[in-house]
């Protein structure tokens, strides 16, 4: 697998990443060892979690994989701090959420550091002094070695990343952001911003909730997510008619070069300006030998033009328009 910087740092990444947002509970132990085996053959090493998936069970799994066959020296081992689900506060970079939140990650994962901790969402209700302070604590210390954000608009990233820079700090590497053909909203400021602060962009949900896949096209299917009473919220807003045409060209695309609706979609966000690593999360390791084999393909650029212009973002004032050039 091709290696790629992380963004302006010195550590390099898979260009296809990991995701685990399901182990622990629609994965098994089983079928994430598999994954992760799958994974690891193909040449990737980043893998991602978070304190917060499947309440902890995604990285307790994640860490027990780990020490198998010492998987552990090989991976560049990803988790996120910050939400806090079900409760009043949805999110909390105070100290001692944050402090907390890593070492218990750390104690889930059996490890004494992490190579990217990331903050999981903004949190207006803390300084961001404070937030930044307490990743700098952590890296010093050795619990982690970069330091990313997720889910920033564009003016939160920058406010994070030019404040480290005044201050000396720990450098933000990465953003995670969802980003696919279906949302493509980080072009309007989020993209531009890393790539002048020399942020690596790491795309969560890269097929559009699974409906990039083409299986929701004519109906939902009764195994997957748009019919879980959980997840059926999540995947609704890509169901409508904008998304429908978007899916329908993807698939006629994947059809012409005689490959999966999944594989042109990762391969295209895995070649837009600043991005370093789709993360796929797949929930069985079928799904995952799919997303993978996107590693081979490379979109012709008239067909990347005309997936480009189909799936084009609305944009305005200021990003764009007269007084852009």
């Amino acid at each position: 697998m091709e290696q790629r910087p992380l963004g302006n740092s010195g550590l390099r990444v898979g260009r296809l990443a990991l995701g685990t947002m399901t182990w622990g509970r629609d994965t098994d132990e089983i079928d994430a060892r598999e994954q992760l085996s799958m994974f690891l053959e193909a040449g990737g090493n980043l893998v991602d979690t978070a304190d917060v998936y499947t309440d902890g069970s995604s990285e307790r799994v994640l860490g027990r994989l780990l020490h198998e066959d010492n998987r552990r020296e090989n991976v560049v081992l990803a988790t996120k701090s910050v939400s806090r689900p079900g409760t009043e506060r949805r999110f909390d970079a105070s100290r001692k959420h944050l402090i907390g939140s890593l070492e218990g990650s750390l104690r889930r994962l059996g490890t004494d550091h992490v190579d990217l901790w990331q903050m999981h969402a903004w949190d207006p209700w803390t300084p961001l002094d404070e937030t930044l302070a307490t990743i700098d604590e952590a890296i010093a210390s050795g619990k982690a070695r970069y330091v990313g954000i997720s889910n920033y608009a564009g003016w939160q990233l920058s406010q994070a990343a030019t404040t480290q820079q005044v201050r000396d700090g720990a450098p933000i590497v990465s953003a995670q952001m969802e980003y696919s053909f279906l949302q493509r909203g980080v072009e309007r400021e989020v993209v531009p911003a890393a790539k002048a602060l020399g942020v690596g962009i790491l795309p969560w949900s890269p097929l559009g909730r699974g409906v990039l896949t083409g299986k929701y096209r004519h109906s939902t299917p009764t195994d997957s997510r748009g019919a879980s009473p959980t997840f059926s919220s999540f995947v609704e807003p890509y169901l409508d008619d904008r998304s429908a045409a978007i899916v329908d060209a993807v698939t006629t695309a994947a059809e012409g070069l005689n490959v999966s609706p999944a594989q042109v979609a990762l391969a295209w966000v895995r070649d837009q300006a600043g991005v370093v690593a789709p993360i796929l999360g797949a929930r069985t390791a079928a799904q995952l030998e799919v997303g993978l084999a996107s590693e081979e393909l490379t979109i012709p650029p008239a067909l990347a033009s005309a997936l480009d212009e189909v799936s084009a973002p609305p944009k305005g004032y200021p990003e764009s328009g007269w007084n852009q050039r």
